[in-house]
């Protein structure tokens, strides 16, 4: 059983396209989990200066222009709970991300064999 070339020619373009999106949606997941990965180790960081401080310190939680005491465990608890958010965030971005590598390395495969399994003229 033989494809005409129009036919053939479109299936090589839809996998074509299926791997070039893959690759850029991929990038792009990468991306922002490196960026959610910033923003973590930050949180992180400032989790631990803020337990380390004294009981007595007042802390302070930034408003838009303004500066509003907080109570150290309202504070703590905001802090874990973007860190946890975040965590969430990154573990999702890693499941997306392994997803769309299979998607196009399963496109580059199919591409393979395509090319791999014409008939030589």
């Amino acid at each position: 059983m033989s494809l005409s070339d129009d036919t053939l020619r479109k299936i090589l373009v839809q996998i074509q396209q299926t791997a070039v999106q893959s690759q850029r949606a991929l990038n792009i997941s990468v991306q922002q989990t490196a960026a959610k990965d910033r923003e973590r180790r930050i949180l992180q960081l400032t989790i631990n200066e803020v337990t380390a401080l004294d009981k007595e310190v007042k802390l302070y939680k930034g408003v838009g222009k303004m500066f509003l005491m907080t109570p150290r465990k309202e504070m703590e608890d905001e802090l874990k709970g973007q860190e946890k958010e975040l965590t969430d965030d990154i573990s999702n971005l890693n499941k997306k991300s392994k997803y769309l590598e299979k998607q196009y390395n399963d496109a580059q495969a199919q591409l393979r064999d395509i090319f791999h399994h014409s008939p030589k003229s």
